[in-house]
């Protein structure tokens, strides 16, 4: 929790140095309140007391009242001021610092989880500052406040009132050793449903499909249920604390005036209007201490789960990055457009061998390089290493003749046009979801509507209500699949890389729509080195070069012929998709 504090800038630590002002004339005004009704109650017992000067006590009352009242208001303001400027701030760390993560930092926490911690554990840390910032800096100030003031009013009151603290103290502790382990497991019970939620959400399709409504749906129950039950054991835990400080602060009260009216009875007549007094103004300060220790237990409830949501926060921030920047903003003129690799192997940090192994290649500047290779062999995986995705465990990558780890990012992505195996839309119009993003190029309209065109989508966008500016619905759920690889593979084209990256970006086209795409593709990007992964010969077959995988390694290098006579593998792939006769005439 203080890790995280330490974020707070100095305008609002000014801000807390106000709070805490405003709260020690808050707890003096609180506190001078007794002395008023103690001077009233003997004034009023005093035989020839004047109405004015009871009225007058009185009114000092109420100012201090008024008082302690505007003084709240203010702590509450820049309590709540300071609460809301540190979640803000904390949020956009957290979603900054997981902008820069990797895949491999992304699997690690788990989506679900990471959308609790930028929320809901920042929602726990905001209320705990808000309601600390008023609580706990009052409570110990009114307690020590209240305690120095009734120290010399009877040793007798003294000691009950410390017998109660102890009561309540004891109390506290006990409940916090019970319930601190369920509190702890609160926000990784949340990280689940939210995981299930999301996952039915994302697979809803498929649910209806399969008639897995009672399925998810008792998924989801046993989820919540166990949420649930955590959630009632600890509040009903907690709530064993109300009527043991209603238990305390009656018993309290009961025996103050009841050792008071001992006192009275054996004390002289002079001295009984004092002890009476002194009585009324103790049972005041014993109750202001037995406050201060109820808003500690306000605290001490929520604390745990804003300490663990603290630590959850801090372990996104503190997490080390990968992936790390690197200084060349540019390539070398004379290797603009290649792509090398030497000896390249990589290994998943949770696998227990390599997915890749000693991977070597090197395509040129305008050439065109294919992939392919059964389900599971590294395909994808191969060309997720070029934009940094992830990086090699062994060997090296060159773009434009230079290592890819010695780019900045941000150039790196800007000359490569990735289209990714599953199609990704944005909530947006479809002019938004292809100019997406940042690119050293300016993507103007036309360049839009020429990607587009170029991609086979001009047909299905103009027949659009809007056209260029119609909605498409997050994560592209009113298109279809065809459509969301049209407009993906424009948002490549739209940005004018260097390098296109095709990963499996014409599955969900059919072989009418794929064949002119590539043709128009080929021609638009001549000038350009393309990398396609594909499972279909047909959408490979005039490749410049050929890469075999299988199990992560590489069994076969060359063109469509070359390996049809000395590849076993691409032989069995391309004979299990086209006869004889059509790979001869290919």
């Amino acid at each position: 929790m203080l890790k995280l504090l330490k974020k707070m800038n100095k305008k609002e630590w000014g801000f807390v140095f106000i709070c805490i002002t405003f709260i020690v004339v808050q707890v003096w005004l609180d506190l001078k309140i007794p002395d008023y009704m103690s001077e009233i109650t003997q004034l009023v017992e005093t035989e020839g007391s004047k109405m004015a000067d009871i009225l007058q006590n009185g009114g000092l009352m109420l100012i201090c009242a008024l008082g302690s009242l505007i003084s709240a208001i203010i702590v509450g303001y820049f309590a709540s001021l300071i609460a809301a400027n540190f979640s803000k701030k904390v949020r956009k760390d957290v979603f900054e610092k997981v902008e820069n993560f990797s895949t491999g930092e992304v699997r690690k926490f788990s989506t679900s989880s990471l959308i609790t911690r930028a929320t809901n554990d920042v929602t726990q840390v905001q209320m705990l500052i808000s309601m600390g910032l008023q609580l706990l800096i009052k409570a110990p100030i009114m307690a020590i406040w209240a305690i120095t003031k009734i120290l010399n009013k009877g040793w007798q009151w003294s000691l009950l009132t410390a017998i109660a603290v102890v009561i309540l103290m004891t109390t506290i502790i006990i409940l916090m050793i019970i319930v601190l382990p369920r509190f702890k497991r609160v926000q990784k019970l949340i990280d689940n449903i939210n995981g299930i939620t999301r996952e039915n959400l994302t697979g809803i399709r498929v649910v209806h499909a399969f008639n897995a409504e009672e399925y998810q749906e008792n998924k989801f129950s046993k989820a919540n249920d166990e949420l649930t039950n955590n959630q009632l054991f600890n509040q009903k835990t907690m709530q064993i604390m109300s009527p043991m400080m209603n238990l305390v602060m009656y018993g309290l009260t009961l025996g103050i005036y009841f050792i008071g009216a001992y006192l009275i009875d054996a004390a002289l007549m002079s001295e009984k209007i004092t002890i009476f007094g002194n009585m009324v103004v103790f049972s005041s300060y014993a109750m202001q201490v037995i406050m201060s220790f109820v808003m500690l237990v306000m605290i001490f409830i929520m604390y745990p789960r804003a300490a663990v949501s603290a630590k959850r926060i801090n372990e996104v921030l503190d997490e080390e990055i990968a992936i790390k920047d690197g200084d060349i903003e540019k390539g070398l003129s004379n290797e603009i457009g290649s792509i090398e690799f030497k000896n390249v192997s990589f290994q998943y940090p949770d696998a227990e061998s390599p997915m890749l192994k000693d991977i070597s290649f090197k395509v040129n500047k305008g050439e065109t390089l294919a992939i392919i290779g059964s389900t599971g062999c590294g395909k994808t995986t191969l060309i997720q290493l070029i934009p940094r995705m992830f990086d090699v465990t062994s060997g090296e990558i060159y773009v434009d003749g230079i290592n890819v780890k010695e780019y900045k990012l941000s150039h790196l992505h800007d000359i490569i046009g990735y289209v990714p195996q599953k199609a990704v839309m944005f909530s947006g119009s479809i002019n938004y979801n292809v100019s997406f993003g940042e690119s050293k190029k300016a993507i103007t309209e036309e360049k839009i509507k020429e990607a587009i065109e170029v991609a086979q989508g001009k047909e299905f966008v103009e027949k659009m209500s809007e056209k260029y500016e119609s909605h498409i619905a997050q994560g592209g759920s009113n298109v279809s699949g065809g459509q969301k690889q049209r407009l993906a593979i424009a948002r490549a084209i739209a940005r004018d890389p260097e390098i296109y990256i095709f990963d499996d970006s014409f599955s969900a086209l059919d072989y009418k729509t794929d064949a002119i795409l590539r043709k128009c593709l080929k021609k638009y990007t001549k000038d350009a080195t393309s990398i396609i992964v594909a499972q279909r010969i047909g959408t490979i077959i005039n490749a410049d070069k050929i890469i075999v995988l299988e199990n992560g390694i590489c069994v076969g290098m060359g063109t469509h012929q070359e390996l049809l006579k000395n590849c076993q593998v691409y032989q069995e792939i391309a004979l299990s998709q086209l006869s004889k006769e059509e790979l001869e005439n290919a």
